[in-house]
């Protein structure tokens, strides 16, 4: 067991899907896996693992934010032997033509965050996706008819921004959507050598205001997950 995982070893797979909230975990576990079984209660952050098409699948709740992200990262990658990562999760679009339930794979993490600024001494370091799960991805959505859109993110710390304007800046220099936790996985996947890749669905749009109920984020984005479990 980790500090924040109280699974055994050989109870996670090496393909793990990571939504962020834990009822999520729970739907996709219940939908899309066969057999599934709880491993982790740990803080509410729900941890199954199960199969997919006779392959052995994880999803473990990572909670919001980069800080979150990377503990349940960081003990999947050192603890559990984690080799590909795939988030799947919602986001908030910063283009007018980006709409409500259309899906986003981030190529890159843009951030406003502090981890990377600290890590790398005030340096840029620039997170990106994985090649080769990104173009699993990209076959997949295009095999299957799924619309999609690729391109920067940006991983915000804040939530509820005082001036919303502010995405105008980042909209302007061509960033998709607003999430909070790509940048903190794929610098952590470049840290350890793993796979990784942000599979996202628009719940809402800063531009015309449109959003998703709080339910429908919990169980509307099977797209989004059947694009996850086929890029493995």
């Amino acid at each position: 067991m980790s500090v924040h995982i109280q699974a055994k070893k050989g109870e996670i797979a090496e393909n793990v899907l990571l939504p962020g909230d834990p009822l999520r975990a729970k739907w996709i576990a219940e939908n899309f896996l066969e057999n599934a079984v709880c491993y982790n209660e740990v803080r509410g952050m729900l941890g199954y693992t199960g199969t997919y098409k006779g392959e052995k699948i994880s999803l473990q709740a990572t909670g919001m934010g980069i800080p979150s992200a990377l503990i349940y990262c960081t003990e999947l990658i050192t603890e559990y032997d984690a080799k590909k990562l795939i988030r799947v999760g919602s986001a908030g679009s910063y283009q007018e033509n980006l709409k409500v339930n259309e899906v986003v794979l981030a190529m890159a993490a843009s951030s406003n965050s502090g981890f990377n600024k600290a890590k790398f001494q005030h340096a840029d370091f620039a997170p990106t996706v994985d090649f080769g799960l990104f173009m699993n991805a990209v076959r997949f959505a295009e095999n299957n008819s799924i619309k999609f859109r690729a391109g920067n993110v940006l991983s915000s710390d804040i939530f509820y921004e005082e001036n919303d304007q502010n995405y105008k800046k980042w909209a302007d220099h061509g960033v998709l959507c607003v999430e909070m936790e790509s940048s903190g996985l794929y610098t952590v996947a470049a840290k350890y050598k793993v796979q990784a890749l942000s599979i996202l669905t628009i719940s809402d749009s800063l531009v015309t205001g449109e959003h998703l109920p709080a339910k429908d984020r919990e169980q509307s984005f099977n797209r989004m997950v059947e694009i996850a479990l086929g890029s493995f």
